[in-house]
């Protein structure tokens, strides 16, 4: 199995407890959940910045 790398994650309650409910939703830890949305933020991310290279540079600047 592949090493993780452990980290302190500060976070608002709030937050916290969404989380927790959507992991469960999803039949997931909240680890699981967590790394879920960071994999997905980073992969919209990247198609966002692959997307904004393939217009010309007049129709980026708005």
């Amino acid at each position: 199995m592949a090493t993780r790398k452990q980290f302190l994650l500060r976070i608002d309650p709030e937050v916290w407890a969404n989380v927790e409910k959507w992991a469960a939703d999803e039949l997931r830890s909240v680890n699981a959940q967590v790394e879920y949305l960071l994999r997905e933020a980073i992969t919209r991310r990247k198609g966002s910045r692959a997307a904004d290279a393939a217009q010309p540079p007049s129709a980026r600047d708005g």
